[in-house]
């Protein structure tokens, strides 16, 4: 019994034994294992997780940088920024987005304006993104958000820089207006490699001015290094390199002649572009109606935007760039300089002008606005009565071969490369043109008809320019043939030095015309103000010399034999008032095309408007029932300089409050 027992307590001791050398050895593979990780994660990967922990540490916050301002000449600011708290709710921090946004509209008004602008914001957003909630708080919700702040994760009210246009509607289709970056802005940001510099930021130019010189207005955003606690909350500001405020435009254009021609406009729709010939600076530039940019800053909600999509009188229609005018009579002096240079006609020569013309072979009678006619004229003698049965047939001897390349060297038919986007080509008919025009009709439609240059030669049939066109190629005759690029913007102001970079005049071109059949055209034009002249009425009592031409332009076509009454047609298809006109004649300083829509003779609607506005320009002198609406514009003018840099340091002092301001 004694052997067996021994050989059992000897093998369950070597089987022991051989468990503890395993266990041993587990043991130190273990340690040995830990040893490599210890040594893999010290050693080998130590810059990496320190860049990691110190990460974790560091938050690296943007800097928005102060949109740059914009002025008119006299300094008068047109667009500026101002401070306001935002309530800022970032999806995928809180405890259920739908139950925070209830709980939030116990404590602050939240409309439905407010929740239909987030919706939408949100479907634009990531959900790491904060999107804001209600915009411009007052102080007393801003206090109550901030007593209640630990009950939800997520939300913040930040301090936030708004963009204002103190002249809304006035200036609405110049300055345009900012609005949130959508998703195009951003992938058009990656394109260019400028996401970086809108980090943190939510607005970018939309349209007008603000959209062209986004670069000049934005500036470059500052960061900050903020050391942070586990829970995020920062603790203190480790480094801090300031943002460059984005830089101040001056423009060319006067908001005193702006708003006074919004007044002489008063409810009626059309445009007007004021240019001085001299250098191409535009001077006024209005659109009737206009809408309020601050609708689209934040958000424009749906009902507001379809109101204004479906206004008959479409209030977004920048009119002065886009629309496009048959141009009546005032093509005429544009006429009669094509068919002296192509040698159509001389100066001296007399031509009958009667009550109607008629083409070889045909009944068909283009009338003439006088009746009776004008009995016979030389061209200035025609431009001054505007004679229509003289252009007629001139236009008729022409053909549009030669018409086309004379007109085209006006500008008209071609974009004039202002500095703004969305301009209309406009048409200049040629052969060419309704070739490709009606290029999916049949050949009858496509063909070009001698008959269809006599509507053209008086500014109607397929002719159809913009008000920017038509003050352009007015400041081109002005200015004897030399083309200078029109522009709005004429100094870039460096915000932080205030050193200004000027928008040199850009003289393009010299038309290779006749100096001499300009100085004839232009008599012809400064004879319209003079007793006999379509537009004498307005020419009375001139302190300064003036240069002009009315034009009615039909809306539709009249049957023959019926006649026109505006009486019996309804408003929007009544004839435009055109008029067009530069002055002192010797020296222009101001060239103007004006449209008043559906308002009738060119001399009854759109002349006056102009001969108030050169009062004005030329001479000080203000309509009296007029006086009052321009007394605020010239007395924020009295000290513009002063007022624009201390509006610059207010909106600069908001920027750096708004950037320290830490979130409730």
């Amino acid at each position: 019994m004694r052997p067996t027992r021994f050989k059992n307590a000897q093998a369950e001791e070597n089987q022991l034994q051989l468990r503890l050398v395993v266990a041993y050895g587990f043991m130190i593979l273990m340690f040995l294992l830990l040893a490599a990780r210890f040594v893999w994660l010290q050693v080998l990967q130590y810059d990496h997780f320190s860049t990691l922990a110190q990460n974790n540490r560091i938050s690296l916050v943007p800097i928005l940088p102060n949109r740059g301002l914009i002025l008119d000449r006299n300094g008068v600011v047109l667009a500026q920024n101002y401070s306001a708290y935002t309530l800022e709710v970032t999806p995928s921090k809180t405890n259920g987005l739908d139950a925070t946004v209830a709980e939030l509209a116990k404590i602050v008004e939240i409309t439905p304006r407010d929740t239909k602008r987030f919706k939408k914001f949100l479907s634009e957003s990531k959900e790491f993104e904060p999107v804001p909630l209600k915009m411009k708080l007052t102080e007393e919700e801003t206090a109550r958000v901030a007593a209640h702040a630990w009950r939800f994760p997520g939300v913040e009210v930040k301090a936030r820089l708004f963009r204002d246009y103190p002249y809304r509607e006035l200036t609405s289709h110049v300055i345009g207006y900012i609005g949130r970056i959508n998703q195009k802005d951003q992938e058009k940001l990656e394109e260019e490699g400028k996401t970086a510099n809108y980090r943190g930021g939510n607005y970018i130019g939309k349209l007008g001015l603000e959209k062209v010189y986004e670069d000049e207005l934005h500036g470059t955003a500052g960061f900050e290094e903020m050391e942070t606690d586990a829970g995020g909350r920062a603790i203190r500001s480790l480094r801090r390199t300031p943002p460059t405020h984005g830089n101040n435009l001056k423009l060319a254009l006067d908001i005193r002649l702006q708003e006074l021609a919004d007044n002489l406009f008063g409810a009626r729709r059309g445009a007007l572009v004021a240019i001085d010939p001299q250098t191409g600076g535009v001077l006024a530039f209005l659109s009737k109606p206009g809408f309020d940019p601050a609708l689209f800053i934040d958000g424009i909600d749906t009902a507001t935007w379809k109101a204004l999509n479906e206004d008959w009188e479409k209030p977004l229609v920048n009119r002065a760039l886009r629309g496009v005018y048959p141009p009546g009579s005032t093509f005429k002096p544009f006429m009669a300089m094509a068919a002296l240079e192509s040698g159509s006609i001389t100066q001296t020569a007399v031509r009958p002008a009667p009550g109607f013309f008629t083409l070889p072979g045909s009944s068909h009678r283009f009338r003439d606005s006088k009746p009776a006619g004008n009995g016979s004229a030389n061209l200035a003698r025609a431009i001054q009565v505007s004679s229509d049965t003289f252009f007629y047939k001139l236009a008729w001897d022409m053909g549009i071969d030669k018409i086309h390349p004379y007109l085209a060297e006006f500008g008209l038919g071609k974009r004039t490369g202002i500095d703004l986007d969305g301009e209309a080509i406009g048409v200049l008919p040629s052969k060419e043109w309704k070739a490709k025009r009606f290029a999916k009709h049949p050949e009858n439609v496509r063909r070009w008809y001698p008959a269809d240059v006599v509507s053209i030669g008086i500014g109607q049939g397929f002719n159809a320019y913009t008000p920017l066109q038509m003050a352009q190629a007015t400041a081109v005759m002005a200015n004897d043939g030399v083309v200078f690029k029109p522009h709005l913007v004429r100094e870039v102001a460096d915000a932080k030095s205030g050193k200004s970079r000027a928008i040199e005049p850009d003289a393009q071109r010299t038309l290779a015309f006749k100096h001499d059949n300009f100085e004839y055209v232009k008599r012809g034009m400064e004879n319209v103000l003079k007793p006999g002249g379509t537009a004498w009425r307005i020419g009375q009592n001139l302190p300064y010399t003036m240069a002009g031409k009315t034009g009615t332009a039909q809306v539709v076509q009249i049957k023959q034999g019926a006649k026109y009454s505006a009486a019996a047609t309804a408003e929007r298809f009544r004839d435009h008032s055109w008029f067009i006109a530069f002055a002192p004649v010797e020296k222009p300083k101001i060239a103007i095309a004006v449209i008043v829509e559906n308002a009738g003779f060119g001399a009854a609607a759109a002349a006056p408007i102009t001969r108030a506005l050169f009062d004005f320009y030329l001479s000080g002198k203000v309509p009296a029932d007029l006086a009052g609406s321009l007394r605020t514009v010239r007395t924020e003018v009295v000290s513009a300089t002063e007022a624009s840099q201390a509006q610059a340091a207010r909106a600069a002092a908001e920027q750096e409050s708004a950037n320290a301001a830490p979130s409730p």
